[in-house]
């Protein structure tokens, strides 16, 4: 696998993918969020196959893969939570439905679906089934004839430009605060 031999690869997943699978999914009880730690090891696995040094065995190191990508998708909830409910607080508080705060906001939601409508058309579809229609990676999947993968890649590629193009709006609730 170090020297790029996809074969070998391919065998390190086929033996280990389900071992890897239930041990995160005995961490963090979803299947989806599961499925995806144990699919971001093994593309890091692949990613970083050079400059990998495991000593011991290759089990371990990937049990020890599993408890950090749970830690840090643990923290991340956190973090996100936290974010969520400081701007819910700010908006509450600071944000008296007054005739410009109504605008302010119907702004802020047009800006929120300009950058949504500026995404690639399938990514766009699947990212609106996701997080407007809540559907769930399978029944998209279902729906659209994709694979799954397909579409966490969408997903996943949806709220990386979405957060590129929106991270200036976080600053403004935070501006509105002071006003």
């Amino acid at each position: 696998m170090k020297k790029g031999d996809a074969f070998a690869m391919e065998q390190i997943y086929r033996n280990y993918w389900e071992v890897v699978l239930d041990s995160a999914y005995r961490r963090v009880r979803d299947e989806e969020i599961a499925q995806d730690i144990t699919q971001e090891i093994f593309i890091s696995l692949w990613e970083n196959r050079s400059r990998l040094m495991i000593e011991g065995s290759l089990g371990a190191y990937l049990q020890g893969a599993v408890k950090y990508k749970v830690i840090n998708y643990f923290k991340s909830a956190v973090i996100k939570d936290k974010h969520r409910e400081d701007l819910l607080l700010l908006i509450g508080e600071k944000m008296e439905l007054s005739a410009e705060n109504k605008l302010m906001l119907k702004d802020l939601n047009k800006e929120i679906d300009d950058a949504i409508s500026g995404l690639p058309e399938k990514m766009r579809q699947v990212f609106w089934m996701s997080r407007k229609q809540e559907k769930t990676i399978s029944e998209i999947s279902i729906e659209l004839g994709l694979s799954v993968q397909t579409v966490k890649n969408q997903i996943s590629s949806a709220l990386k430009l979405l957060k590129e193009r929106l991270s200036y709006l976080l600053f403004l609730a935070v501006l509105m605060q002071l006003i």
